[in-house]
């Protein structure tokens, strides 16, 4: 569990193929990292296999490639990293699982006053999930929804602080987005929706039943 507030930019210094899958090797200020521990690159949770000062190297496999950008990692990008939060520390963000649900595209961004504005295109089936001033995971960073301009549109507003701190200061318009949904939403989608499809399954069944 994570949430969302990055502690270190990383630096992809070797991708190679191997059994485990796409290993990427990655330079960053961490000390005390340990074999098996859980660190999100860019909102993805990934496990470490290998540890020395300040390297660490994870694996993608092939369900991770296809539904994250982490297939267009290269030497030389950088990512945001955060390492998984021990009981006891601050939540300073918002409960984030570290687990992409897809992979949303910067379509347009202005300066509001002090703020940046950026709208996302979300991908199919995550809009209705977020909801206004409300929670949500952008490349690991924890935001919040500022607004829903358009179907399918999300519109964050980015604080200085975190234009310098993070990897979203780098991001231009076309670039791909980590996206992860408020899990609170997720269980309510999930809970409601034999309820909210009841009435629409009542109305097929009964339109199916002949009449004389």
């Amino acid at each position: 569990m994570f949430t969302g507030l990055v502690t270190a930019i990383g630096t992809i210094t070797r991708v190679r193929d191997t059994e485990a899958g796409r290993e990427f090797r990655v330079a960053a200020a961490y000390d005390g990292v340990t074999e098996g521990e859980s660190i999100a690159l860019n909102g993805a949770c990934l496990t470490v296999r290998e540890h020395g000062e300040e390297w660490f190297t994870v694996a993608a496999v092939t369900t991770t490639l296809e539904r994250t950008a982490i297939g267009t990692w290269r030497e030389g990008t950088t990512v945001n990293l955060e390492r998984a939060l021990a009981f006891g520390e601050r939540l300073g963000g918002h409960l984030v699982q570290g687990h992409v649900d897809g992979v949303a595209t910067l379509a347009a961004e202005r300066m509001h006053g002090d703020a940046w504005l950026l709208d996302v295109r979300l991908p199919d089936g995550l809009w209705p999930l977020m909801v206004p001033h409300g929670s949500v995971t952008l490349d690991g960073v924890s935001l919040t929804v500022n607004a829903l301009p358009a179907p399918d549109v999300l519109q964050v507003s980015i604080i200085e602080y975190t234009r310098r701190h993070t990897t979203l200061g780098d991001r231009r318009l076309g670039d791909p987005l980590h996206v992860e949904a408020d899990i609170i939403g997720k269980f309510v989608q999930r809970l409601a929706a034999p309820y909210r499809d009841a009435p629409a399954a009542r109305a097929a069944a009964a339109a199916a039943v002949p009449h004389d």
